[in-house]
């Protein structure tokens, strides 16, 4: 969903964070200031946190930079716009996995379709979980793309994912992260952001892989309230460093993500086991993994060629996983 003319006008007038009067932003639309302060309540039922402070008139709690196809181009190689077919920008949408697996669905032959969004309005983690996106804070993104064989030959695709996520970051000055075993971005033993992977096709191809990312950039404490784990996000572990561009981080990612998706099919896991072990933030960790109602308790020995986790139990005896809920031991 793209917002109204003059709600997306507003909010990009106050993306500077700076005071901007009623009777000013009135004027500079063309509208009444009731009109002003209804598009307002809008805005903030859309979770966009405004100030209102009599003489000054309305600021942004947190400046904004919005998503703009334009800065994002400019930022791509010609071998990476070779592979897009499609950027599609949303203010607000419920899933942009969603989106993205619906066109799959409409049409198996689609490949290189990106969908981003502002704000999504049911976004979803791994097993379901609601993923808090707030409006224009963040990264939620997602990448449609075509493989000529099944779903088996895609094992490992995710945590390869992961590494390029890595890169991309490290490539723009944040070197503090790592990866947690399967689809996690981490730092400091909390969450900075998720991979979640979604295939469709036939057993033996070709088939769609819909690869979606959330990464947070900056979280209020006030909208971080449902998470139930520890977070993080970029802000507070750049503390002494510029602020990233969220347009630039965005066309980063999708570069590398691209570069993966293009070779994994030939490269297979084992062309990004090594990095993906270098990024290993639970080596050596005690940890619990969940499994169903089943809870396991040992210590993470790395993965195997394969991508499966290792997992050492208190007789020293080491297990091979293929899924589960990975946490840090709390004891």
């Amino acid at each position: 969903m793209q917002f109204p003319e003059n709600k997306k006008k507003l909010i990009q007038l106050l993306a500077d964070g700076k005071f901007h009067s009623g009777t000013e932003l009135a004027e500079t639309l063309n509208i009444s200031r009731s009109a002003i302060w209804k598009i307002i309540n809008s805005l903030e039922e859309s979770g966009v946190e405004i100030m209102a402070v009599t003489g000054k008139g309305y600021c942004l709690k947190q400046s904004l930079e919005l998503f703009d196809i334009e800065i994002i181009e400019s930022y791509l190689s010609d071998e990476s716009k070779a592979l897009i077919s499609t950027i599609e920008i949303y203010d607000q949408i419920d899933s942009t996995n969603k989106h993205l697996n619906d066109l799959a669905h409409s049409n198996s032959d689609l490949t290189g379709i990106f969908c981003v969004a502002e704000q999504q309005t049911a976004g979803k983690g791994r097993r379901g979980r609601e993923w808090v996106s707030p409006f224009g804070s963040n990264l939620y993104f997602s990448l449609l793309w075509r493989f000529d064989e099944g779903p088996a030959s895609l094992s490992g695709l995710s945590l390869a994912i992961g590494v390029a996520v890595i890169n991309a970051l490290n490539e723009l000055g944040v070197d503090d992260v790592g990866l947690k075993w399967p689809n996690d971005i981490y730092s400091q033993q909390k969450k900075l952001g998720g991979i979640l992977l979604e295939v469709s096709g036939e057993s033996n191809g070709p088939c769609s892989a819909v690869i979606g990312l959330g990464l947070n950039m900056f979280l209020s404490d006030e909208s971080a309230e449902p998470i139930e784990q520890d977070w993080t996000d970029l802000k507070r572990i750049q503390v002494d460093k510029p602020q990233i561009s969220r347009n630039q981080l965005l066309a980063c990612l999708m570069t590398e993500m691209l570069q993966v998706s293009k070779d994994f099919t030939t490269q297979t896991f084992s062309a990004y086991s090594k990095q993906w072990r270098a990024y290993d933030c639970m080596q050596g960790k005690q940890v619990d993994v969940f499994i169903g109602r089943q809870t396991i308790s040992g210590v993470v020995k790395g993965i195997d060629d394969e991508g499966l986790l290792l997992l050492q139990d208190s007789s020293g005896k080491v297990s091979h996983y293929a899924s589960g809920e990975v946490s840090f031991s709390k004891s």
